[in-house]
C-alpha cells in the first residue's frame, strides 16, 4: 500500500533494527543494589587492580574468546507494529516480535558490532561483558512496522498468534468475515463462490455455497464487475468470450479480483485523505473506468510547504479591532482595497483584485464575514477517474452557488528557477502542476505535483467553472499570496470542477499571456477539455 500511505506509508524515519544478541535463560539485569553487593564489588575492584599491576610486568596476551553458550543471532523476519516495552523476563514470541531460533551446534560467530555494550573488558579481565539492560535490549529487538496492518493480521492468524496492537485477540482470532468474492462455479446444480476472508491469507480461501453467504452488496459488486469486463471486451472487439454458466474463465476471475483489491485500496486512500484534511467538506474517491489505484507519490497537505531555503512568515504584524467588519475600517481598507465578500459570503470584486481577510491578530471572532478562505472547503467533493483520458478529476457532490469559495490551491513553494527546471520534466510527461505566484513579482511558484490537496486533481478547461483569486491572511508578503478558487456560476451536483491553467492568478486568459520566447520554449501539451472555445493546448 498507497496511499496508505505515503501518505499504509507508515511513519517517518523507519530503519532496520540492529541484530539483537539473545540472552541465556534467566532474569534480566535489574538496578544495581547497595550494601553487601557494593562491598563485594569493591573487593572485585581491588582484585582487578592487582591483576592489572601484574599484567604490566608480564607480557600481555590476548584474552580468550568468551564462551558462547546461547544461540547465535540472525536477522529478524517480522517487524513490529510499534516499539513495545520489554518486561523483566524474556517474552514469548508473538506476531509483533520474533526471537531467533536455536541453530545447530557449530563454532561461535563473531559478535554484531552494532550492539552497544557498557564496558569493553581489559587485557586481564576474563569475565564476560555485562549484559545489556532490558530497555536497551527492547530498543534493539523492536522496530517500526514496514508492512500493512492487513498483512500483519494475516500472518498472526496463520500462526495462531494474538496481538492486541494489531487487533488480534483470542476472541476474534478465529473470526471469519467475507472481504470479497474471487470466483464462481456450479457443481451438481449448486452455486459456489470462492471467498477471500478478511484478515486471512489467500491460502485460506474456500469455496462456499451461495446459501451460506450473507453479503448481498459483495454479491452485487461481483456481478457488476463481471458485467463491466464483458462489456469492455465486446466494446473493444478484442477477444470474443463465450459465457460459461458453470464456471468463470480465468481472465474474468482475475479482473474481478483486481477490481476488488483496487476498491479496497481506494477506500483506504479515502480514509487517509479524510484523516489528514482540516476542513469541513468530506473527500470521496471512486474509479469506475479502469484499474488505476491511488497515486503512489502524492502526499496530502493543507497549506503551503516551503522548499529548503524558503521561509514563510505566517504571522500577521497587525490586525483590525472591528466589532462589525462590514461597516468599519477593516483589513481590506487598511490595504487600500474593498471588502471582497457580501453578506451571503459571495465574492463581489472582479478577478485580479486581491482579497485581504481578517487574520489571527484581528479582534473579530471566527464568525466574522471576512473569514472565508481560511475556513477551508465547505463542500463534499469526489476525486474520480475521468473517461476522456484526463486521468483523475474532481466533481462536486452538492450544489455550489455562484461566486462562492470552493477550494484553495496548495503545494510546495519553490523558486522560479527550480520551477523552470521541473517544468521541462513535467511537460515531457504531459502533466501540469506549476502555478506561478506572479501577483506582484515572479520569484516563487507553487508545485502541487507531489504535495497538495484536492486541487491537485482539478483538471484544466478553456471554459472553466472556477476562477482564481490572490488571498492574503496571515502572510502579507505580496510575493507569496494564497491561491483561492471561486465558482463563476452555479455548479450542480455531479459536475466536474475545472479552472483555466493559464489564468496565473491575474484573470488574463488571452493568448498574449502565454510566453513563447525561445528561452522558455517547451513541449506543447494537448488540451482535452472538449469546450467549444478550446484553445487546443494547455501551455
Amino acid at each position: 500500500m498507497a496511499a496508505a500511505g505515503a501518505e499504509a506509508r507508515g511513519g517517518e524515519g523507519w530503519r532496520t533494527a540492529p541484530h539483537a544478541v539473545p540472552r541465556p535463560p534467566g532474569k534480566f539485569p535489574g538496578p544495581r543494589k547497595r550494601g553487601r553487593d557494593a562491598r563485594a564489588d569493591r573487593s572485585a575492584t581491588r582484585r582487578d587492580a592487582a591483576s592489572r599491576a601484574a599484567d604490566t610486568a608480564a607480557p600481555r596476551r590476548a584474552p580468550p574468546a568468551p564462551p558462547w553458550p546461547w544461540p547465535r543471532p540472525r536477522p529478524l523476519t517480522l517487524l513490529a507494529t510499534r516499539p513495545a516495552r520489554c518486561p523483566q523476563s524474556p517474552p514469548a514470541p508473538g506476531p509483533c516480535e520474533v526471537r531467533p531460533a536455536r541453530p545447530a551446534p557449530g563454532p561461535p560467530p563473531s559478535r554484531p558490532a552494532a550492539i552497544p555494550r557498557t564496558r569493553r573488558p581489559g587485557p586481564g579481565c576474563r569475565s564476560r561483558p555485562r549484559p545489556l539492560p532490558a530497555r536497551q535490549l527492547c530498543e534493539a529487538w523492536c522496530v517500526p512496522c514496514l508492512v500493512s496492518l492487513d498483512t500483519l493480521q494475516e500472518l498472526s492468524r496463520k500462526e495462531k498468534l494474538t496481538c492486541k496492537s494489531i487487533g488480534i485477540t483470542k476472541r476474534n482470532l478465529n473470526n471469519y468475515e467475507v472481504e470479497y468474492l474471487c470466483d464462481y462455479k456450479v457443481v451438481k446444480d449448486m452455486e459456489y463462490y470462492l471467498v477471500k476472508w478478511k484478515g486471512w491469507p489467500d491460502s485460506t480461501n474456500t469455496w462456499e455455497p451461495l446459501q451460506n453467504l450473507k453479503c448481498p452488496l459483495l454479491l452485487q459488486q461481483f456481478f457488476n464487475d463481471k458485467h463491466n469486463y464483458l462489456s469492455q471486451v465486446q466494446k473493444g472487439k478484442a477477444v470474443t468470450l463465450k459465457e460459461n454458466h458453470s464456471s468463470l474463465q480465468p481472465a474474468i476471475a482475475e479482473y474481478i479480483v483486481r477490481k476488488a483489491k483496487q476498491r479496497i485500496a481506494l477506500q483506504r486512500w479515502q480514509d487517509e485523505l479524510n484523516r489528514r484534511k482540516n476542513h469541513k467538506g468530506m473527500i470521496f474517491v471512486e474509479n469506475t473506468v479502469d484499474l488505476e489505484g491511488p497515486p503512489l507519490d502524492f502526499y496530502y497537505i493543507n497549506e503551503y510547504r516551503p522548499a529548503p531555503g524558503i521561509s514563510l512568515v505566517n504571522e500577521a504584524t497587525f490586525g483590525c479591532s472591528c466589532t462589525d467588519c462590514f461597516f468599519e475600517k477593516c483589513c481590506p481598507a487598511e490595504a487600500g482595497v474593498l471588502l471582497a465578500y457580501n453578506k451571503n459570503q459571495q465574492i463581489k470584486i472582479p478577478p485580479g483584485t486581491p482579497i485581504y481577510e481578517c487574520n489571527s491578530r484581528c479582534q473579530c471572532g471566527p464568525d466574522c464575514p471576512n473569514r472565508i478562505v481560511q475556513k477551508g472547503t465547505q463542500y463534499s467533493l469526489c476525486i474520480f477517474r475521468t473517461s476522456n483520458g484526463c486521468g483523475w478529476g474532481v466533481k462536486t457532490l452538492v450544489k455550489i452557488k455562484r461566486m462562492t469559495f470552493v477550494m484553495e490551491y496548495v503545494g510546495e513553494v519553490i523558486t522560479s528557477e527550480e520551477a523552470e527546471r521541473r517544468g521541462q520534466l513535467y511537460d515531457n510527461k504531459g502533466i501540469t502542476y506549476l502555478f506561478d505566484l506572479d501577483y506582484e513579482s515572479d520569484e516563487f511558484t507553487v508545485d502541487a505535483a507531489r504535495y497538495g490537496n484536492v486541487s491537485h486533481f482539478v483538471n484544466h478547461s478553456c471554459d472553466p467553472n472556477l476562477q482564481v483569486f490572490n488571498v492574503f491572511i496571515d502572510n502579507l508578503d505580496t510575493r507569496l499570496p494564497r491561491i483561492a478558487l471561486f465558482s463563476t456560476r452555479t455548479i450542480h451536483a455531479g459536475e466536474e470542477l475545472t479552472f483555466d491553467y493559464q489564468m496565473k492568478g491575474s484573470g488574463d486568459i488571452s493568448s498574449d499571456s502565454i510566453d513563447h520566447s525561445p528561452a522558455k520554449k517547451r513541449v506543447r501539451t494537448v488540451c482535452r477539455c472538449g469546450a467549444v472555445t478550446c484553445r487546443g493546448y494547455l501551455n
